[in-house]
């Protein structure tokens, strides 16, 4: 076992736990085991429960946010203190004082990509869980904590004649099925993505200077987030996809409940 797949596996193990869990639920409630509405829900779970988890980090975020606000007139000062100066010592004069008020402060220019990161082992986990399905039904082998018999209910399971471990690169069963609601489900996500980082660029960027590095942050991640969901989303089953959907959805939902609050 390599490192990655070491780091990975308790991921996967917890992934899994919860998707049976929901999915022995709903089962219990009536559903029936190998529809893939019942492990779509049971993904939809997994999904409420991760971002749950997280809302004490994405508060801390919003906080964090809110004191880089506050920061950018230090920051407006220190560049124009060191605007024209090229020279090596002073691009590092300039990094060190600007570390020192990000420390001082309590924030840092990243702290809008905190909840990504966290979310981040969740997400490959999920992916590589799905992603195997396939594979451990044709051999006989459960998958995380998935037995065998869920394994192949999963990999024969579907929603709109799209198979939940098919992808657009990796179809099967239904191809014109798993192109339309993959595109669907992208095209969805990216939209999300767009406004949910469009609102947030919205109140970090009010009455900042259009040259702070918090504008620029902003500017940058309005573009390349939708961007890296959009062409990542080819790759994803559409399992993955609706994982990230709601995620997405989910997140545009806080972003839209903050942007409401006034700004401070």
């Amino acid at each position: 076992m390599d490192i990655l797949a070491a780091v990975m596996e308790p991921f996967r193990w917890l992934v899994s736990a919860i998707m049976v869990a929901f999915h022995d639920f709903l089962a219990g409630a009536g559903m029936p085991t190998g529809s893939g509405w019942t492990w779509t829900l049971s993904i939809i779970g997994l999904v409420l429960v991760i971002r749950a988890a997280l809302i004490p980090v994405f508060l801390a975020q919003v906080r964090a946010q809110r004191r880089m606000r506050l920061l950018q007139p230090d920051l407006k000062e220190l560049q124009d203190k060191y605007r024209g100066r090229t020279d090596q010592a002073s691009r590092q004069a300039m990094a060190q004082e600007q570390m020192a008020l990000y420390k001082k402060h309590g924030t840092n220019p990243f702290s809008a990509c905190l909840p990504l990161l966290i979310q981040a082992p969740f997400f490959l986990a999920l992916f590589q869980v799905l992603s195997g399905i396939s594979n451990a039904a044709r051999q006989g082998t459960g998958i995380g904590t998935m037995r065998p018999d869920q394994v192949v209910q999963f990999d024969s399971s579907s929603i709109f004649g799209a198979p939940l471990s098919a992808s657009l690169l990796h179809g099967s069963g239904n191809l014109a099925a798993v192109a339309v609601l993959a595109v669907a489900m992208i095209l969805v996500m990216t939209a999300c993505q767009f406004v949910t980082q469009k609102l947030a660029a919205s109140r970090a960027m009010a009455g900042q200077d259009s040259d702070s590095p918090l504008v620029r942050q902003q500017r940058i991640l309005l573009y390349v987030l939708p961007l890296v969901f959009g062409a990542g989303g080819i790759f994803f089953p559409i399992g993955v996809l609706v994982y990230w959907t709601v995620s997405n959805l989910w997140t545009l939902g806080q972003q839209s409940l903050v942007s409401r609050e006034p700004r401070t």
